[in-house]
């Protein structure tokens, strides 16, 4: 009985095994904090959800000038202003406010998922909206509504931009950062080969505050904005903290 309760130990330890391995991911900056999250069970397109009915790619990845997909409404121009922008898959909001400059309204969400038996991580990336629903350290659900299609105050027709990234310290500081695909992938080919994973709904740790943000706090939900310099204790520079708030239990 005794050496029976043992095997049966063992295996499952060699079960769980591959699981455990590989938390850490490749290509995560040393150092760094990290915060628990829902593990990708799948990747759906960022609007007219799970499979952009009602959509069409206007631009795909170009390497070296467009990092990503821009996404627009069948109708044409301003016709999808406002419409839903939802959550590729399960993950934690590592952004979520006016980046300002060509970007505007912007939300990043951190994503873990299973693949080549190790967990690997990326971050999905919507700008140009019209408005932000979520807030940073909040958890994400696949295809949840985290914002709207929006004009960056009238810079652009409607539509949404969307990456996928593979360097997770880019954030909103792409110009310091070679634009190809080292860093990024193709956001489409991404999410078609990945609609449904294994190592799905599983509680898992994901690296935060990898990349620095700008010292201006802008927008949440709704449109109000401060111009209020953001400054964590301890520190005389804004521009020099990280992302570090975290804290939110895992729901």
């Amino acid at each position: 009985m005794f050496m029976r309760r043992a095997l049966c130990s063992l295996l499952a330890l060699l079960l769980l095994a591959p699981w455990a391995a590989g938390q850490d991911g490749e290509g995560v900056p040393a150092g760094v904090k990290y915060s628990a999250t829902r593990s990708a069970d799948g990747f759906d397109m960022p609007v007219g959800k799970p499979d952009a009915v009602g959509y069409y790619r206007s631009r795909g990845l170009i390497v070296g000038r467009h990092m990503g997909d821009d996404w627009n409404g069948n109708a044409g121009g301003n016709t999808d202003l406002g419409a839903p922008v939802y959550s590729t898959a399960h993950g934690l909001i590592i952004y979520a406010r006016d980046a300002r400059m060509g970007w505007g309204k912007t939300v990043i969400i951190r994503h873990a998922y299973w693949d080549n038996r190790r967990w690997n991580y990326v971050d999905s990336f919507y700008t140009h909206l019209h408005q932000i629903f979520v807030r940073e350290g909040q958890q994400a659900r696949r295809g949840q509504l985290v914002g709207s299609i929006g004009t960056n105050r009238g810079m652009y027709v409607a539509h949404l931009h969307f990456e996928i990234r593979k360097n997770l310290r880019i954030g909103i500081n792409q110009g310091s950062y070679r634009r190809d695909l080292s860093n990024y992938y193709k956001p489409y080919d991404f999410i078609l080969g990945r609609r449904n994973l294994s190592g799905g709904n599983r509680r898992v740790r994901v690296p935060v505050d990898t990349f620095r943000l700008q010292a201006r706090v802008v927008d949440t939900i709704g449109g109000g904005s401060t111009t209020r310099p953001e400054r964590p204790s301890g520190q005389q520079r804004s521009s020099d903290f990280r992302v570090n708030r975290y804290s939110d239990p895992l729901r």
